[in-house]
């Protein structure tokens, strides 16, 4: 065994592949989830789809996989992990792999918010409120967008996440009143009777039929209600750069750099950018388009592509890691695009653990919560412990 220290690896790249579960979780019954298997049916369903860079990882040795089998010596550490968390929602997810244990489920609204609530926002922004349903951001602009550039009403809806989404045309009503009336939105979802997760600000621009989001989008989301791993990291001076939407999940605490992307494709840029340049510390990363682009519309064939896309940026990224760097694939939750429903679901998420400093690789086995990643990115720099999550720093030789 290695002498390991507290700070075996200089920087840690965890990136959070959002919603990619592999298999149903021991409780998924519970959630309506039984059977469902995010990366076996998106693989099932297309024969001739192969990961071959995440299968030299070990992907494959993870649980039986199509197309992508088991190998006797994978190149990464692997194994599983379930949620201990009460719900199966992208910041939950998040939270409890920086030490969190949610007892209580944000809301969701699949029918839309309460009317109470909606009257409420109404009264207190000034303008009345269009659509009030779940629905993709593309459909609901599209359905709604001509109406609210001459009423200037507002564009409310949700989606399978516990959100409360508000478009604007920025021609129709400003950037700053948009984001006040956001303001107004968190205010009045921190009531327990109307809580949510998140309020995103998503203005747009353009003409009926070719209506476009813009780059201003903001999210306020919920605090976590106690100090993460992040804060930890970030009293020992360390760097945490938050890519994606990793920096609103945690609305900000523990952050000490934050990068929004459009997409994945620009997320992995931006993560082979920080690779390239000097940082100390974690380097945090959601690529969110298999869940809110092909798992909540349930399109099996674009979640397939956006695997494979991932999978040959894989060998440029691993390029850049030093004997000393630590990467961590993983996943918060599943959406299994052939499941029923639009929703997420309970499921396993994979766990690959990868240094080109590595005599070898093996199994980390089935853990018990989504926090031990957390605890080993904890133990490695010598940052406090939370009380959930067990290290598996010293099983990386």
């Amino acid at each position: 065994m290695p002498d390991i220290t507290k700070h075996r690896f200089k920087r840690i790249c965890l990136i959070v592949l959002d919603s990619v579960g592999i298999g149903e979780a021991p409780d998924a019954v519970k959630f309506g989830d039984g059977g469902a298997h995010t990366l076996g049916h998106v693989l099932e369903h297309s024969p001739n789809l192969t990961l071959p860079n995440l299968q030299k990882l070990g992907l494959g040795n993870i649980a039986p996989l199509p197309n992508v089998p088991p190998l006797d010596t994978p190149q990464a550490y692997y194994g599983k992990m379930r949620a201990q968390s009460a719900g199966k929602d992208t910041m939950t997810g998040h939270w409890e792999l920086m030490g969190l244990r949610v007892k209580t489920p944000f809301n969701t609204y699949s029918q839309g918010f309460p009317s109470a609530l909606i009257a409420r926002f109404e009264q207190q922004t000034g303008r009345k409120v269009l659509g009030n349903k779940q629905a993709s951001d593309e459909a609901v602009v599209e359905e709604y967008g001509e109406e609210q550039m001459k009423s200037g009403a507002w564009i409310v809806y949700t989606s399978a996440d516990s959100v409360f989404q508000i478009a604007a045309h920025e021609e129709v009503i400003s950037l700053e009143e948009l984001y006040k009336a956001c303001e107004i939105a968190r205010q009045l979802t921190l009531q327990p009777e109307f809580s949510t997760g998140r309020v995103i600000a998503r203005p747009f621009i353009g003409e009926p039929g070719s209506y476009n989001f813009t780059s201003n989008r903001r999210d306020f989301a919920v605090k976590p209600p106690e100090p993460t791993v992040l804060n930890s990291l970030q009293h020992h001076a360390l760097d945490i750069i938050a890519v994606g939407k990793v920096d609103d999940i945690f609305s900000g605490k523990g952050i000490t750099r934050a990068l929004p992307t459009r997409n994945n494709r620009h997320g992995m840029e931006v993560i082979m950018e920080q690779l390239n340049a000097k940082f100390n510390g974690l380097l945090f990363a959601n690529l969110g388009d298999f869940d809110s682009l092909y798992g909540h519309r349930r399109d099996p064939d674009g979640f397939g592509q956006a695997l494979l896309d991932f999978d040959r940026s894989l060998p440029e990224l691993m390029k850049m890691l030093k004997e000393d760097d630590l990467l961590i694939l993983s996943a918060d939750h599943g959406n299994d695009p052939l499941h029923t429903g639009t929703n997420h679901t309970r499921e396993y998420v994979p766990l690959l653990v990868y240094s080109p400093g590595f005599t070898h690789g093996g199994s980390l086995g089935i853990r018990d919560t989504f926090s031990d990643i957390g605890a080993t990115i904890a133990d490695n720099f010598g940052a406090k412990l939370s009380e959930h999550g067990r290290s598996f720093l010293s099983q990386l030789i």
